[in-house]
């Protein structure tokens, strides 16, 4: 079974929710011992989390890590997208070129228009929940309950059905 978020990514939102929790910042050591995470892993996902704007790092005694921007400026998709380097729902969604896929039955695939619908909702909602959404606890007016009701309270089959028409 796959998912649709890496493991790297998984390990990144608990990174982010720790600093979050803690304004002052962490180490990686902290992180790693409170979620008993690979202390290796960690470091390289730290590292890319700074490359990428994310996270600020500080050397020395007193070093460790801290949030680059208020957690409410960043969104998921931005994330996920920098995390997994462009996340695809399938194979085929996601593109600008028909050509950056080896899909060999892209231009007769009965089902490809709906999966990029699908694709594109998906991320529509991840561009509308912020970290900030994640991280606090639900409140009834914050945009990340609204879209768990919305998800909650349609039924699959009239999502594809409305995909579809």
């Amino acid at each position: 079974m796959s998912t649709l978020l890496s493991k790297k990514t998984d390990y990144a939102l608990l990174i982010l929710s720790h600093l979050y929790e803690h304004s002052s910042g962490g180490s990686a050591r902290e992180i790693a011992d409170r979620f008993g995470l690979s202390k290796a892993f960690l470091a390289n996902i730290l590292k890319e989390m700074c490359q990428k704007g994310f996270l600020t790092s500080h050397r020395g005694v007193k070093g460790g890590y801290a949030l680059a921007r208020p957690a409410g400026e960043i969104n998921l998709a931005e994330l996920s997208e920098a995390m997994e380097d462009g996340l695809r729902l399938t194979m085929c969604t996601g593109h600008q070129k028909p050509e950056e896929h080896d899909c060999t039955i892209q231009n007769m695939c009965p089902i490809r228009g709906p999966i990029n619908v699908i694709h594109q909702r998906i991320f529509e909602v991840f561009r509308n929940v912020t970290l900030a959404d994640v991280f606090h606890q639900p409140h009834s007016d914050s945009t990340f309950q609204s879209v768990l009701s919305i998800l909650n309270s349609t039924p699959a089959s009239a999502v594809v059905h409305e995909v579809t028409a």
